[in-house]
């Protein structure tokens, strides 16, 4: 059974971090990009971050400079790093597996998704 599960998130001060983690069952990770996604209420789905399957590293304006994508393939698992966390950041992150080249800004091209994991900031 294929299988994305993110963990991680969870309630942190403005300022503070959170180390959110993506871990698949089912399928080697090795030759796919992971892509995070956020949705906070009454918006829209919105990319956040995407490390492909070489290592490289895509980041979105807003998070560039606080978030780290970083990838263990031994442990088939894809982390995200979030410091400085700021209450925009609150929504539910998702975690998307792409088997193309390099990495996608569609959320159509992603094969496989998590269940989502909240991240609130706040105060």
């Amino acid at each position: 059974q294929v299988q994305l599960v993110e963990s991680g998130g969870g309630l942190v001060q403005p300022g503070g971090s959170l180390r959110l983690s993506c871990a698949a069952s089912g399928f080697t990770l090795d030759y796919y990009a992971i892509g995070w996604f956020r949705q906070a209420p009454g918006k829209e789905r919105e990319g956040v971050s995407c490390i492909s399957s070489d290592g490289s590293t895509y980041y979105a304006d807003s998070v560039k400079g606080r978030f780290t994508g970083s990838r263990d393939n031994a442990k088939n698992t894809v982390y995200l790093q979030m410091n400085s966390l700021k209450p925009e950041d609150t929504a539910v992150y998702y975690c998307a597996a792409f088997a193309g080249l390099g990495c996608s800004s569609a959320l159509y091209e992603y094969d496989y998704w998590g269940q989502g994991t909240q991240v609130t900031v706040s105060s």
